[in-house]
């Protein structure tokens, strides 16, 4: 592997206590109670159309959906890292992965004008080999458009790559793209969901359980290379 790339939301950093906040503002603002954080957690991987048909049954085919989007994003633009923090456990993979020479990436659906403030915020922006978000491309995750772009952008191929992500949607885009995916168990993953079937190469219940399957996956290629042999 010379390329781990991930998904932002639910992945490398816990952005649910913003994101809840500002749909819950926008809610406040239409004279709607608060929706409670454990409703909010599990669709915020699932961007702005998730948490506008939760907190209002608006859709991207209602008359209504341009208007609120917006809305929605300005209010959290307002307060972007207010309470997001990275995820316990991130800090240290990323030093691991860069003390190992290997390098990292993000691929997200959010938009960049989002996606910038919020890494740099992080000091990630600097680190990252390649930041591909929403709007970087036409289309977007399941489609593998994003992740090929990325490996283009630091000089990597597909196949040794892979992607981490906490949808089923990123372990598509992933094995479209001819790469290996991993699910982030800890991430925006709902009760309604079964990660087990979204036949990922690995399950990740924490952030350095990356690293013990990137130590299997060498402990095992000189095995498979005498196989081959």
């Amino acid at each position: 592997m010379r390329l781990i790339l991930f998904d932002l939301d639910g992945t490398l950093l816990d952005t649910a206590p913003d994101l809840g906040a500002a749909l819950n503002a926008q809610r406040a603002e239409h004279r709607m109670p608060p929706l409670p954080q454990e409703r909010i957690r599990p669709v915020v991987s699932h961007g702005s159309p998730a948490l506008l048909k939760l907190g209002f049954g608006v859709e991207p085919n209602d008359s209504r959906y341009a208007t609120m989007r917006a809305r929605l994003l300005e209010i959290y633009r307002g307060r972007l890292h207010r309470e997001t923090r990275m995820f316990s456990g991130v800090d240290t993979l990323l030093n691991t992965l860069e003390r190992d020479a290997l390098r990292w990436g993000v691929v997200t659906n959010k938009p960049g004008a989002l996606t910038l403030p919020l890494l740099e915020a992080f000091d990630l922006k600097q680190r990252a080999a390649c930041i591909v978000s929403g709007d970087s491309v036409p289309r977007r995750k399941p489609h593998p458009d994003q992740l090929l772009h990325a490996c283009v952008l630091a000089g990597a191929q597909p196949q040794e790559t892979i992607y981490v992500g906490d949808a089923e949607r990123d372990v598509q885009a992933a094995h479209a793209a001819g790469m290996r995916a991993l699910v982030a168990l800890y991430g925006y993953i709902g009760s309604d969901e079964h990660p087990e079937s979204w036949r990922a190469d690995a399950l990740l219940a924490a952030p350095g359980d990356l690293l013990d399957w990137l130590r299997a996956q060498a402990a095992a290629e000189p095995v498979l290379d005498g196989m081959a042999s």
